[in-house]
Formats: C-alpha cells, structure tokens, sequence
C-alpha cells in the first residue's frame, strides 16, 4: 500500500514585514529541508552573532499571551508563530527551516494568506519518506473558567469545530467547523485576519503589545462595528481566525493530527494546554504512517501548489 509522502518545499522564498506586538522589522525566509526534520526556527540577528535553532514544539512554548512564542525570551526567541505555522500545516508542508532576523514573526495583513502566497511560490516536493501522524486515542479535555478545548477521536483525519462568545453585536456567537486539507484551508480560513477591539489598544501599549498594529494588518472594533472601511471578509471571520489560529497553535504537537478538535472561546493558551494535556497521558495517543488513500495530504498539497504555479 502506497503511504502518504513528507513533503518540503522546492526552493527557498523570503519574507519581511513588521511584528504586529514588537512593530519592529524582521525578514523570514523559508528553505527546503531534510525528511523527519520537522519545522525548525533559525533565529539570527541575536546579540554576540550567536544563532539558534529552536523546533517549532509544544514542549519549548514559553508564552502564549496574546500570540504563541516559542524558545528562551531572555537568549533568542521567536513570537507570533501561529499563522505562518498554520500555512505549512494548512498545506501540509512537514519539513522547513525558518531563518528569521528578527524577535518576531511578521503580520503581513493579519491572516495566512501571504505565507500561503510565499510557499506557493516556492513549490513544494515529496520527500522519500513517510509520512508520521498523530492519531488521538481518547478524549482529553481542558478548561479554564468557562472556555474549554477537547481534542477527540475522529473516524478520518482532522476536523475542528471553534466556537466563540463574545458579549459584542459586532461578533457575537459564531462557530466554524472544517475538516482540513489544503483546499479547504486555502478557501475557508487562510485570509482570515486576527482581529481586537479600539477600547483594549492603550492598555495593550501600555504593556508593550500592539506596537505594529494597524488597520493594513488587524480587523479593529469599535463599540458597535467594524473600524476597517473595507468591513470583513466573511461575517464570521473572526471565528475563522480563530480556528486559524488553532491550526497554527496544534501544529505544536510535531505530526499532522488524526482526531477532532473542539474548543470554545478558546485562544492559544488553551491550544497548547490541551497540547499538554494530550501528551501527559501515554495512552491518549499513538503515532501511525497513514495511506494516502485514506488522507490524501500530501497529494492534495502537491496539487494545490502546482495548480497555483499553473495559474500564477
């Protein structure tokens, strides 16, 4: 039986933007790398010249206020990782070295969609190696107050189901449920764009988040609508971002997911706790080699890329 293939990218492509906390520069470029390396941060630009390689792994998560950061915040970290991880997770890319100059990742427009519009400039190639997933066993659940996350066995591959409450006409309750390929991340949660209400910005300042925050890069809101003159792109984006954000967040894990994953008013801390959760409990898990009859991963990135080389 034919298994479902790694898969990194063809070549090297370069980002650069601003972080939207730090609002400081940064550039990022995106190399191929080797089978079962996984997704690795180089970061560089740190004082004495020294560099460090720092795996994107829920096990080296060192704050997950506001964004998702990981490595040691006081020798070389990298901060605001959720998205761009959620992009290579999105379109099943397994093996990458990120080299990136800078204390964080840039926002680009608030969403996935330009990491999405980098890789597919790269391409991406299938590695001779099989694919390793992450099959969950049994349920576990977290909570804290009255926001919960559960990651669930699932029949086939990965579905999320994110639900959030926000006491705001402006958003309200809203829910998205996906079962994630590449083509549905691509059409259904790639452009949706973090988002955060006016009446927080100075408090958030005044703790030194927000400094790169504009309306080019965050849906703001405002008491009882939408600042951004040009609205949303979906009524329930906000919802989407968060399941975006999910994504980006669970990738943590080191494998693709085989499971469901459920929260509500989820946000990061709650994604890598039920992260922790899940591994606390040996029998909670397994790890398996997929056919590609059954998840079609790969294949689905393969083509997506080269439908978007053919159309470029």
């Amino acid at each position: 039986m034919a298994f479902t293939s790694q898969t990194t990218l063809a070549h090297r492509v370069e980002v650069t933007g601003i972080g939207v906390h730090s609002g400081k520069p940064a550039s990022l470029i995106l190399h191929p790398a080797e089978v079962n390396s996984g997704v690795v941060f180089l970061r560089t630009g740190l004082p004495g010249g020294v560099d460090r390689l720092i795996p994107a792994r829920h096990t080296l998560v060192s704050a997950t206020e506001l964004c998702t950061i990981v490595g040691d915040t006081s020798t070389g970290a990298v901060s605001t990782i959720e998205h761009l991880l959620a992009a290579l997770s999105g379109l099943g890319i397994d093996n990458v070295l990120i080299e990136i100059d800078g204390p964080e990742v840039p926002i680009m427009d608030g969403s996935a969609a330009p990491f999405v519009d980098a890789i597919d400039r790269a391409g991406t190639r299938r590695q001779a190696a099989a694919r390793r997933y992450l099959r969950v066993l049994k349920t576990v659940r977290v909570q804290q107050g009255r926001a919960w996350a559960e990651l669930h066995p699932h029949a086939r591959g990965f579905r999320l189901e994110v639900e959030i409450d926000f006491d705001t006409k402006v958003i309200g309750r809203q829910k998205t449920a996906i079962n994630l390929d590449p083509q549905s991340f691509r059409k259904e949660l790639a452009r949706a764009r973090t988002f955060g209400f006016m009446c927080d910005v100075e408090k958030l300042w005044q703790a030194g988040f927000a400094l790169g925050a504009s309306l080019e890069n965050t849906v703001a809101l405002g008491d009882d609508a939408v600042v951004n003159p040009e609205g949303t792109r979906w009524p329930d984006e906000f919802s989407r971002h968060k399941t975006l954000d999910a994504v980006g967040d669970l990738s943590l894990a080191g494998a693709p997911i085989l499971g469901l994953y459920r929260s509500y008013m989820g946000g990061h801390r709650l994604n890598f706790s039920v992260l922790e959760a899940l591994f606390a409990d040996r029998t909670a898990y397994t790890f398996v080699e997929e056919s590609r009859r059954e998840t079609g991963h790969a294949e689905l990135g393969v083509r997506a890329a080269a439908y978007a080389a053919q159309n470029d």
